[in-house]
């Protein structure tokens, strides 16, 4: 289905279901919109050659008329014409990463933007990968906090969002965003990357058998084992995942996330996502170019029965919830900001930049599977049932280029290990058990004097 009559289709059925208290069709549960932010275009995609970003001055970006909030691809020319607004790209960013939502690969762009500008990012401490999950997040989580304080300026690994302990470690400007997906899909991938896991998931043969009886395997008072057995996202976001699905409750908390965040990504619609993100964070197309990570070979996926996917929809109703409400926003903001005609033409853009990278970079021109992968450097964790695909290098780039690309490609668990031997590098390095890709420290890079 063409982009606009998706998007025109899905708001309309919104705007059936407002004011209703239960959820009935798919795209259900209009959401209040985040906020408008500037849409921008950098001066790379523009051509020019104007001083700034890549000069190690902060960066000054043009704002074209017929992207601002203000104005839609009808409006008059007259009306076109009054001078576009300048932004700025933001630097304090903090990124709740939700499980199994393409979020690793949200992660790798941050983590390429803080290398990049020498921003500090704040780490989990010690040997751990993750801040504390599955705890409530608390600020001495992060490495270095009681010597460097409210001085971080990226936040991305997991955690379980805490906004007063979050406030205590980011800048008052921290721009906050996340990103959630489908729980269809969701809980289906939960199920076979937590298999050996999950009490729940591990007692069943398959995930059409768990969802025809969820609470035959699943039981409360093992919840914090089981957690991504059920509204796995709504518990990422600090809340009971096993509350009742009280309308009053739930508004309550869709409209609390609302308040605590400026932006919601949908994955289901990824490259739709980092165009708007890259809007709203005024960054340059590069800064969101990435290439699929933490994603598993088609051969592990398990079709569910459609009694199942109805399941689902019941068995996760905040999840449900809280998908149907954040897609309708999305779109709702995309509207509102950008326009559909300039996203898809800034899809494009970003697509067919990606694919010249991978022509640059890859020796397949895809993932492929964890055996396939030469450099077990660059090989990603791997988890019950999936097979994580990863990627294979070409063999003759040269330094600069080699490096760019293995930053595209590296995991996580290798990056974060990477980036907290040069923060922290009096501190034993994180163990991820397989060779270094990199033995040296970064080379310093381009920094952004001032912070947003």
């Amino acid at each position: 289905m063409e982009l606009k009559s998706l998007v025109s289709e899905n708001l309309e059925r919104g705007e059936n279901l407002r004011g209703k208290t239960t959820t009935l069709g798919f795209w259900g549960w209009v959401g209040c919109s985040l906020g408008a932010a500037a849409g921008v275009v950098s001066e790379e995609r523009l051509g020019l050659a104007l001083p700034g970003l890549r000069d190690g001055v902060q960066p000054h970006r043009v704002s074209l008329p017929h992207l601002l909030p203000s104005y839609r691809i009808s409006k008059s020319q007259e009306e076109l014409l009054i001078p576009p607004t300048p932004c700025h790209a933001k630097t304090n960013v903090m990124f709740l990463k939700t499980h199994k939502t393409a979020s690793s690969t949200v992660l790798n762009i941050m983590f390429r933007f803080a290398e990049r500008y020498n921003l500090t990012v704040a780490l989990p401490a010690d040997q751990l990968f993750h801040l504390g999950y599955p705890r409530t997040f608390v600020a001495h989580f992060v490495e270095g906090f009681k010597t460097i304080g409210q001085n971080y300026n990226i936040m991305c690994n997991h955690l379980r969002f805490n906004p007063l302990e979050v406030k205590r470690v980011m800048a008052a400007n921290t721009f906050y965003f996340s990103i959630l997906r489908n729980p269809i899909p969701l809980l289906e991938s939960s199920y076979i990357y937590y298999k050996n896991n999950v009490p729940a998931f591990r007692s069943s043969k398959n995930v059409n058998e768990f969802l025809a009886s969820p609470t035959k395997y699943y039981h409360p008072a093992d919840y914090r084992a089981n957690i991504y057995a059920r509204n796995i996202m709504w518990f990422d976001f600090g809340y009971n995942n096993n509350a009742e699905d009280d309308t009053q409750y739930t508004q309550a908390v869709l409209e609390e996330i609302e308040q605590n965040f400026h932006l919601i990504l949908i994955a289901d619609y990824f490259d739709e996502s980092m165009i708007l993100l890259k809007h709203a964070l005024c960054w340059d197309l590069d800064d969101v170019i990435y290439f699929k990570l933490n994603s598993r070979s088609q051969d592990t996926v398990q079709m569910l029965t459609p009694e199942s996917e109805e399941q689902i929809k019941a068995w996760c109703s905040l999840d449900w919830k809280l998908y149907l409400h954040f897609n309708q926003s999305f779109w709702r903001r995309i509207e509102e900001t950008i326009g559909l005609e300039v996203l898809q033409k800034e899809v494009d853009h970003l697509r067919a930049r990606q694919k010249e990278l991978m022509e640059t970079c890859l020796s397949e021109q895809e993932a492929v599977r964890k055996d396939d992968i030469r450099n077990k450097a660059l090989l990603p964790f791997q988890s019950g049932a999936a097979d994580i695909l990863g990627y294979n290098l070409k063999q003759d780039l040269d330094n600069r280029t080699l490096r760019t690309c293995q930053k595209m490609v590296i995991p996580e668990l290798q990056y974060t290990s990477y980036l907290y031997a040069v923060q922290h590098p009096h501190k034993k390095r994180k163990e991820v058990g397989l060779p270094l890709l990199w033995t040296n420290l970064q080379e310093r890079s381009v920094q952004l004097p001032v912070s947003n």
